[in-house]
């Protein structure tokens, strides 16, 4: 490693908040038992609430952001990981309590870091990031009903926010595993890439809008909700028995206008996904089944690479839903 590297990095002073782009040294990584060569980080929108003004999340400062990364090990103090090695990191609040992706070089404890999968690239695992792993594990969450509670096949779901970071690759996911996807967007015009994608029915988010009924006609097997709101209580009312919908978003509200009565009359789960507290276990899990779930040359279309720079400028689009790429971070562009 070189005396020198490039990183944005976060700094507040009383109501002063900054964020800039710095040459650092390689002492202010300080904490940490592996030292990690970054290739890509992404985008995801807690990062750009961080980049805007540290989003309740950063706790003290100064802060390297990104909460995810890929890239190679340079140095280490754990035998299970060498020199050479390619990895991932995503969850575990780098970016937020420790020092994250937006840099050239990250240093972080052993628990954080999964082997990448032999047949992805970094590249390739940064096009997902945490996004697309939560959709992954929204996946696994819904088709729960058959293979964990030992139910009907899930055949029909359905996918809130469809266009989005998680919804375009859970879309993908679940076509994969075999479901009937109906994606819900408000972005119309992109049906022929949610279509490429793997779904089979386009709804305008519209219609999941409106006050939800107490209980509706049963059309879902299970559901992936990235957006909350009514849509998510629409969702609920509209799923069929023993059902399982993986709530993960809140970008239409955080309040939930819905009774016991699907719950307690047909028997659904509501499945709450995290991706960042979960097992070590888990994660590594969820990665290995991911070459088989995903298209990229499919999921390429939909991403724009960035620098350092450039994605100080186009951050505050995702938080305005102005976004309609995946922003892939190459750190060193």
């Amino acid at each position: 490693m070189g005396d020198k590297f490039k990183a944005i990095v976060l700094n507040q002073s009383g109501d002063q908040f900054t964020r800039e782009i710095k040459s650092l040294d390689k002492s202010f990584l300080n904490a940490g038992d592996i030292l990690i060569k970054i290739d890509y980080s992404d985008l995801n929108f807690k990062d750009a609430m961080i980049l805007k003004n540290g989003g309740k999340l950063v706790k003290e400062y100064p802060r390297i952001p990104g909460i995810d990364f890929s890239g190679t090990i340079e140095e280490s103090n754990d035998d299970n990981y060498k020199k050479g090695d390619q990895i991932i990191v995503n969850g575990s609040r780098v970016g937020e309590l420790y020092h994250g992706g937006y840099s050239q070089y990250a240093k972080v404890k052993k628990e954080f870091v999964i082997k990448k999968p032999k047949n992805i690239s970094t590249r390739q695992a940064m096009m997902l990031g945490t996004a697309g792993f939560t959709a992954v594990l929204c996946a696994f969450s819904v088709k729960a009903r058959e293979e964990i509670l030992l139910g009907e096949k899930v055949n029909e779901v359905l996918v809130t926010g469809a266009t989005g970071g998680v919804g375009s690759v859970a879309v993908m996911a679940l076509s994969k595993l075999g479901c009937n996807v109906t994606a819900v967007t408000g972005k119309i015009e992109q049906t022929n890439f949610l279509k490429e994608l793997g779904a089979k029915n386009i709804i305008d988010r519209k219609e999941l809008e409106i006050e939800p009924k107490l209980l509706g006609k049963g059309l879902w097997d299970g559901v992936v909700d990235t957006v909350g709101g009514n849509i998510l209580a629409n969702a609920i009312s509209q799923t069929k028995h023993s059902g399982i919908i993986a709530a993960c978003g809140n970008a239409s509200g955080n309040k939930l206008n819905t009774s016991v009565i699907p719950f307690i009359l047909r028997g659904i789960k509501l499945w709450g996904v995290d991706s960042v507290a979960i097992s070590k276990k888990r994660k590594e899990f969820i990665w290995e089944e991911i070459p088989k779930l995903i298209n990229f040359d499919v999921l390429e279309k939909s991403i724009k690479t960035v620098s350092l720079t450039e994605l100080l400028s186009i951050f505050p689009k995702i938080l305005d839903g102005k976004l309609s790429n995946k922003i892939l971070v190459d750190v060193n562009k």
